[in-house]
């Protein structure tokens, strides 16, 4: 009885989980230990996160100018470094201006806003079904006046200077250290594999480069293929809503561009400010809005997404929504951001690992044979 309990699965299963329990209790103990391990990371996580998602865009050109120009790695380095600065700088001079005086002049026109939202509150309040509720009375509690809003927005500020000049401190940081670390990637990247292929045995070599190949071609074709997505989106999101005559069709553009990166709700996020905008003052213009994001959408998933992308994810639509659900609740917008990639990178690691265990099966249960030259007396 004792030897088949020693030798049953439920018992090695049962002290695996156990023994994992219990070294995750003692770690909650002692996390002075840790907590130093967890400010290191959190620290390179932001820049080291901003230079790999530019080392995926900025690597196929690289390699592209090495391979095809003939020309010397650190030379083509230095020349995308060039196109990167200048784009910063003509997004910096250009871009961002026109951004900024369109959010000014939306927050100029809040006040007017918020009266016809007022406006057509009243309005529908003149139906026998809202009659009976008092909604006068509970404006005047909510107190959504300009001044008001103005001035919570200056108790706020005034309350969260220091975390202000933290994040001042942390952005400057990032932006400092971010493009030694993507430089770096993009010079020694190459490198990478083979030094982690020295710390496996000699049989398991080929497996992990194919396994590492996987995964730099998921990511690659992910990212690369989420930027053409955005850039596209936000170009013909801005231009129908300056065909129709929409205000602030260049901010609300960049908007639904930026929230494209959220799959299947991207395109509804969006959608949201144009619509509220235009929806109190002209109901056919919120209408054409509509229109216009399901025609970009439309053209999106037809045709830029299943060749830029493909089926390199091939996630189902409903696993995509529970991640999106898991991992903005576990870190907010930039786990709805990371979430898809993070569970492709994940799937193909347990898919790799389950293929391993699945092989050394096969080989243990292949039986001994003599060999052939072998006579058998």
């Amino acid at each position: 009885m004792l030897d088949k309990l020693k030798n049953s699965k439920i018992m090695f299963w049962s002290l695996e989980l156990l023994i994992l329990a219990t070294l995750i209790f003692v770690s909650t103990k002692i996390d002075f230990i840790f907590k130093p391990i967890g400010t290191f990371f959190s620290t390179l996580f932001a820049p080291v996160l901003i230079a790999g998602f530019l080392y995926y865009l900025l690597n196929p050109i690289v390699n592209l100018l090495e391979k095809r120009v003939k020309l010397k790695r650190i030379y083509g380095i230095i020349l995308v470094f060039l196109l990167l600065i200048g784009a910063l700088v003509l997004l910096i001079g250009s871009v961002i201006p026109s951004l900024v005086s369109q959010i000014s002049s939306l927050a100029e026109s809040t006040p007017s806003f918020i009266a016809s939202v007022e406006k057509w509150i009243r309005e529908m309040t003149q139906s026998p079904f809202f009659k009976q509720i008092d909604l006068q009375a509970q404006f005047d509690k909510l107190d959504i006046s300009y001044g008001n809003i103005i001035q919570r927005f200056l108790s706020s500020l005034s309350n969260s200077i220091g975390s202000i000049v933290g994040q001042v401190a942390n952005a400057t940081m990032i932006i400092v250290t971010a493009p030694f670390i993507l430089f770096y990637m993009l010079k020694d990247g190459n490198r990478l594999v083979p030094n982690i292929e020295r710390f496996f045995p000699e049989n398991r070599r080929e497996q992990i480069v194919d396994l590492l190949g996987k995964l730099n071609y998921t990511l690659s074709k992910y990212i690369s293929g989420q930027a053409i997505e955005c850039v596209f989106v936000a170009t013909f999101t801005f231009i129908g809503y300056l065909i129709i005559g929409v205000d602030y069709a260049f901010l609300f553009g960049v908007i639904a561009g930026v929230t494209n990166l959220i799959p299947y709700l991207g395109p509804y996020l969006g959608l949201m400010p144009a619509v509220l905008v235009t929806v109190f003052d002209s109901p056919l213009k919120a209408l054409l809005c509509c229109v216009v994001v399901l025609i970009v959408q439309q053209l999106d998933g037809n045709i830029i997404y299943p060749n830029v992308i493909g089926k390199t994810l091939a996630i189902h639509p409903l696993t995509i929504i529970l991640v999106l659900l898991v991992a903005g609740n576990i870190a907010g917008l930039l786990g709805i951001f990371l979430g898809v990639p993070f569970y492709a990178v994940c799937r193909v690691l347990v898919t790799f690992i389950v293929k391993l265990i699945k092989e050394d099966k096969k080989v243990a249960e292949v039986p001994v044979t003599k060999d052939e030259g072998q006579k058998i007396e």
